[in-house]
């Protein structure tokens, strides 16, 4: 049988074609616009996304056998806002997971209904680019389109609702709503409160590897499949690229270095640490995890050779880097702002330690160097919980460099494994797709059989230590620019 996952990017839609036992038969690419209607504001149209999923279906399954197609799945940008009114038509534009317009929403949700609330109800706390703080702006700035609300929705779960017709969600991407009750993996009444928006305004709830229904007969004619073909609730990117990675159980990690970058904690059990500073999240495994996220990673390498060295040669770039763990150039990879663990909207990429003789390859060192230690901040918080990582596995554009994989793997200290298939969320939602259709029994079963380590970047003491002098210089940086960051935006 044939699987499909579809990973609902920021920048593009990936679709990926899957048999039973893992192998990936293509892989299809559809770009779509980003827009940036003021500063700090990041926005996409719905309409986009499936114009573009469906285009790239249709050529994904354009010469393979069609009755082989069984279920189909997502892995998709989390947090973003996608409202319909009654004819469930949109009603404006989403408000994406990297949009820095909520500070007054999230200020108040933090400060006013307070932390220790919002923990308690949701195991979280606000971050501006959650979908609770997009929820308030929307009531408080544009009343009119909060008053036709008739559904609120995730990215990933519009395509779902396009393809099925069933309005769903599943509880890796709710678990970043800052509405759902997280260990009770149910909606929260209070937060719908404070909110003001009633349940049924929401999306029916699932696990992430359930079936949600079956593709609506006009859909399944127009890409030539069976309206049998079963639409699989699907996952959150980062869970998905945690099924992908096979970072499913107890005490798995993932670091994933997309447009954003995360470090993913696979736990059987419900945990929180005391600072919010991670993420406390559903699994797409049935359990939970752990997440720190940075708003950019491999976002901000692209940002500076494509916008400001105005190069498309990573590689040659990357290859003039020769001294590592002695750079005396240090970057603050916050370009739209961060989340963990300063949760800070108004935080700027920032370079500093430049002297006459600093070359532009000690530049783009240290925007690599920046992300991964921006990353070890979040890997700090979790070890602070007691949580012992000895390797990690690692997805996204970002993996596909080798001085990239090498720099992670000694600013951490552990052990970086490589897998055979970097496809992350397209892969796992394939996975997922599997799962819901019964060719596995479970997503760990899964994870088990089809995820292969084909390689592992090992630390260097040495120059783990050199990292670690540098690591302790760069985290002093951000607590020195802080208050200079609200004056300057």
């Amino acid at each position: 049988m044939l699987y499909i996952g579809v990973d609902l990017g920021t920048s593009a839609v990936k679709l990926l074609l899957m048999d039973e036992k893992g192998a990936i038969k293509k892989i299809v690419s559809k770009e779509y616009p980003l827009f940036f209607p003021h500063p700090g504001w990041s926005e996409q149209k719905p309409e986009d996304w499936f114009e573009q999923t469906m285009a790239g279906l249709k050529e994904l399954v354009a010469e393979c056998d069609k009755s082989q197609v069984a279920g189909i799945s997502f892995g998709g940008q989390m947090h973003g806002l996608v409202i319909l009114d009654k004819e469930d038509q949109v009603i404006r534009p989403a408000i994406l997971w990297n949009d820095g317009r909520t500070g007054e929403e999230t200020d108040y949700l933090n400060q006013v209904i307070g932390k220790d609330k919002l923990s308690e109800y949701t195991a979280n706390i606000a971050f501006a680019g959650f979908t609770a703080p997009k929820l308030l702006w929307v009531k408080n700035k544009e009343p009119e389109n909060f008053a036709k609300i008739e559904k609120i929705m995730l990215p990933k779960d519009y395509l779902a609702y396009k393809l099925s017709g069933v309005h769903c969600t599943d509880v890796s991407d709710a678990s970043g709503m800052l509405l759902l009750d997280v260990k009770n993996r149910c909606w929260s009444d209070e937060m719908c409160g404070i909110c003001g928006i009633r349940k049924e305004q929401l999306a029916q709830i699932f696990e992430s590897y359930e079936v949600v229904g079956t593709l609506l007969p006009e859909i399944a004619q127009e890409l030539g499949l069976s309206d049998n073909v079963k639409v699989i609730a699907g996952a959150g990117d980062n869970a998905a690229a945690a099924v992908g990675t096979g970072t499913v159980g107890d005490g798995m990690c993932n670091i994933s270095l997309g447009t954003s970058g995360t470090i993913f904690i696979s736990s059987r059990s419900f945990c929180v640490d005391s600072n919010n500073a991670l993420h406390a999240f559903a699994h797409a495994d049935g359990k939970y995890h752990l997440m720190g996220c940075m708003l950019s990673a491999a976002s901000c390498n692209k940002w500076w050779m494509d916008d400001i060295i105005g190069t498309g040669d990573y590689a040659a770039e990357q290859a003039a880097i020769t001294k590592l763990g002695e750079n005396h150039v240090f970057f603050l990879p916050y370009l739209m702002g961060e989340r963990s663990p300063h949760n800070n909207p108004n935080a700027r990429g920032t370079f500093i330690g430049m002297t006459m003789d600093t070359t532009r390859a000690d530049m783009t060192q240290a925007v690599l160097e920046g992300v991964a230690f921006a990353l070890r901040d979040s890997f700090e918080v979790a070890r602070s919980l007691g949580i012992h990582i000895e390797r990690t596995k690692i997805c996204g554009g970002g993996a596909k460099s080798p001085l990239w994989k090498k720099i992670m793997a000694n600013v951490l200290g552990i052990k970086v494994d490589m897998i055979e298939s970097e496809e992350g969320p397209g892969y796992g939602g394939a996975i997922l797709a599997a799962v819901g259709c019964g060719e596995f029994a479970s997503v760990e079963e899964a994870a088990e059989k089809l995820v292969k380590v084909v390689g592992t970047v090992e630390p260097d003491p040495e120059l783990t230590a050199k990292y670690e002098e540098r690591y302790q210089q760069f985290r002093q940086i951000y607590p020195a620019c802080k208050e200079l960051f609200d004056k300057i935006i």
